[in-house]
């Protein structure tokens, strides 16, 4: 081991590398317990849990590298993105974990995209003309669902691939019940050009007005915490990129 790398940080929790082993160090212990319980229940590939003890997590690094990163582009082929498909397509096919969630319900979602609009334009943070219209863009997505057992933080970097195999599904904090499509719109945000790809790998029928809704409705409720974080949402390709290139 030649030094640790920070994957990511912030003042809620922080992950790090440390030769093939990650350490994810989180400020409330039950959110590693949790999610070393959630890693052991999924139904697709996983990393190993080495060990857990409060407020931190151990898993075994996995084989490969992330399917692509938020604002990059991705280096991995179709066959790659519909590999990834067909795993997301297999955990919404299992049957539905003991624990509800993740994350607020329909109407807090509702409630919570009024309140971050209002915040982007009282702030001037974006133009009112892009909330506005992102803010249409989003309500596609706040319709009822059947739950079924989602990753619920399906972000690009959190699916490993060798070549076109997935080899594992990181960081299950936010898994539960949920609405399948918002999986889907989360693996493909900021990647519109592989929704084709995921969408033949998952096999059916998929509502891309709602996919695009959620890109919306989670870039517009996100760049409050990103920027309260440290984070920039408008980096190349992340969040306000990503409504800008919606509309």
């Amino acid at each position: 081991m030649d030094e640790v790398e920070v994957v990511v940080g912030h003042q809620e929790r922080t992950t790090l590398r440390v030769g093939e082993m990650f350490l994810k160090v989180d400020a409330d212990p039950a959110r590693t317990a949790f999610e070393a319980e959630a890693t052991r229940t999924a139904p697709v590939p996983t990393p190993e849990v080495l060990w857990h003890q409060p407020s931190v997590l151990a898993l075994a690094a996995l084989r490969g590298r992330p399917l692509g990163r938020l604002g990059e582009r991705s280096t991995a082929g179709p066959a790659a993105w519909t590999a990834a498909g067909a795993v997301v397509r297999a955990l919404h096919d299992a049957p539905l974990p003991p624990w509800p969630g993740p994350g607020p319900d329909l109407d807090e979602r509702a409630s919570s995209l009024a309140d971050e609009c209002a915040w982007l334009l009282a702030d001037e943070v974006l133009p009112a003309d892009l909330v506005e219209r992102g803010r249409q863009v989003a309500e596609a997505a706040l319709r009822p669902w059947s739950p079924v057992f989602v990753h619920g933080d399906l972000q690009v970097a959190h699916v490993f691939v060798d070549g076109d195999e997935v080899t594992g599904v990181l960081d299950w904090s936010e898994a539960g019940r949920g609405d399948a499509l918002w999986d889907l719109a989360t693996l493909t945000m900021g990647h519109p050009e592989h929704l084709d790809d995921v969408v033949a790998g998952y096999g059916t029928d998929v509502d891309l007005d709602v996919i695009r809704g959620w890109w919306a409705l989670r870039s517009l409720t996100a760049i409050r915490w990103l920027v309260e974080h440290g984070f920039d949402p408008s980096a190349p390709g992340c969040e306000v990129d990503v409504l800008k290139a919606q509309l």
